[in-house]
């Protein structure tokens, strides 16, 4: 096992602009890290400037820590890659809370959980996905479909049509219906 003297660094990610990482940031931050960076992006997201730069940061010796292992790889071959890559380059990697909290993947035996670990996590990950598909084409098939109901019926849409045709602003408009002012812009986009 490698010895790391240098910087605990944290890394965070919050799915999207209206989440917190105030959780993972008070984690990290208790852990003792000297820095820590943060990325609101979708694990599918393939931009992330902060983990880009958290990578760039790291020194031999620095150790890289993250609340959970879901909020810093996308994929089994995605964590596999990136921790070994941290390893050649002399840097550790470290997870708080997780099947991972407890074991060190800087060591060969840690290193087999992580894979093992990840490649759970990527096969729950593909069932999830796999379930929601299949109960979307059953509902499908019932008739139902997903999602908000629509505001915009034929008959406001005609009235948006010719209120606008008369030249009535798209806030006018909205008003009018009793909807917001981007229904009719997107309702009036889409019909034409």
């Amino acid at each position: 096992m490698a010895t790391h003297t240098g910087h605990l660094i944290g890394y965070a990610r919050v799915f999207t602009e209206d989440q917190e990482a105030q959780l993972q940031l008070d984690a990290l931050a208790e852990a003792g890290c000297s820095r820590i960076f943060t990325d609101k992006a979708s694990g599918r997201a393939t931009d992330r400037p902060e983990l880009a730069a958290a990578l760039d940061y790291l020194r031999p010796g620095d150790t890289l820590c993250v609340w959970k292992l879901d909020r810093f790889a996308r994929s089994l071959i995605d964590l596999v890659t990136m921790v070994d890559t941290l390893a050649a380059r002399g840097i550790g990697f470290t997870v708080l809370t997780g099947a991972l909290a407890s074991i060190d993947p800087n060591t060969p035996d840690g290193h087999l959980m992580l894979q093992v670990v990840g490649a759970m996590a990527e096969f729950e990950r593909s069932l999830i996905k796999d379930r929601t598909r299949t109960g979307l084409e059953a509902a499908r098939a019932q008739g139902r479909t997903g999602g908000r109901p629509t505001v915009m019926d034929a008959d406001k849409l005609a009235a948006a049509q010719a209120r606008r045709a008369k030249g009535e602003s798209v806030m006018a408009i909205a008003k009018a219906l009793g909807v917001s002012r981007a229904t009719p812009c997107r309702a009036l986009a889409d019909a034409e």
